[in-house]
């Protein structure tokens, strides 16, 4: 479900830059990856892809095989995801909500960390029924992708022309229209959850409900969101209180946050 690749982005510190791009590169890779792959995914000279690789085997987050002088995520990583889990409320409190959301209803339940309008992050997932779609945890997405999409430009406060600038760069199986989209996330607003009717994947059907980790009022914007998705046609039965529940678990979730 991931969009685009891990290019690296413009930044003040080009080599930090590098080096995460270099990490999420690896982390998505079904296998092992040599030099020259790695520097032309992700656009960088091999000289200085060497360099920023070196640096990271020397810090373990990357190993080297030396005969097939391949690279690869190694343990370390491990040890950064540990201490983060540990210090992040959200992805405790929410595992039994996603468990007893995609039980009780067959769905796949996700939870997702937002970060601004650049991406949202996967942090926990359960699945359930039938329907198994693949997500795994630390997949990334464009932040206004979907239902969750609507969620952050409905209650993000963000300028109408941030907002269009940074749709047009949306990939969708069905994209919807500016305007329309815009329709919707008012929609959103008001209801408190958001709906993407096969847009993003065609004949999937996306929920998602907004989690703050901070109070809610001026200037407070979600810090995370319960998704549920699932085939349209098995969502129509039951989807109502799918919905409700949905909401209520994302409110509840909010409140032991500090929201």
């Amino acid at each position: 479900m991931e969009s685009g690749s891990p290019k690296v982005k413009d930044s003040k510190a080009p080599a930090i830059s590098r080096a995460a791009a270099v990490l999420r590169l690896l982390g998505k890779s079904d296998g092992p990856l040599g030099l020259n792959p790695i520097a032309r995914e992700l656009g960088i000279n091999p000289s200085t892809c060497l360099y920023v690789l070196r640096a990271l085997v020397a810090e373990e987050l990357v190993e080297f095989d030396a005969q097939t002088k391949r690279y690869a995520l190694a343990a370390g990583v491990l040890t950064l995801a540990r201490q983060w889990l540990r210090r992040d409320r959200f992805a405790d409190l929410v595992q039994p909500v996603l468990d007893r959301l995609a039980q009780g209803f067959g769905v796949t339940m996700l939870g997702v960390q937002i970060m601004g309008l650049d991406h949202i992050v996967t942090v926990a997932t359960a699945q359930a029924g039938g329907f198994q779609l693949s997500v795994q945890v630390g997949s990334r997405y464009p932040a206004l992708i979907s239902a969750t999409g609507r969620c952050i430009a409905a209650f993000g406060n963000y300028p109408e022309a941030e907002l269009r600038a940074r749709f047009a760069r949306l990939r969708w199986e069905e994209p919807p229209a500016f305007d329309e989209w815009l329709r919707q996330v008012a929609e959103t607003r008001e209801q408190g959850f958001g709906v993407d009717e096969g847009n993003y994947i065609s004949g999937v059907t996306v929920l998602a409900a907004p989690v703050w980790k901070n109070p809610a009022g001026h200037g407070a914007r979600p810090s995370h969101a319960l998704v549920a998705l699932g085939v349209g046609a098995a969502l129509r039965t039951g989807r109502g209180e799918l919905e409700q529940a949905l909401l209520a678990a994302a409110r509840s979730l909010s409140g032991q946050m500090g929201g």
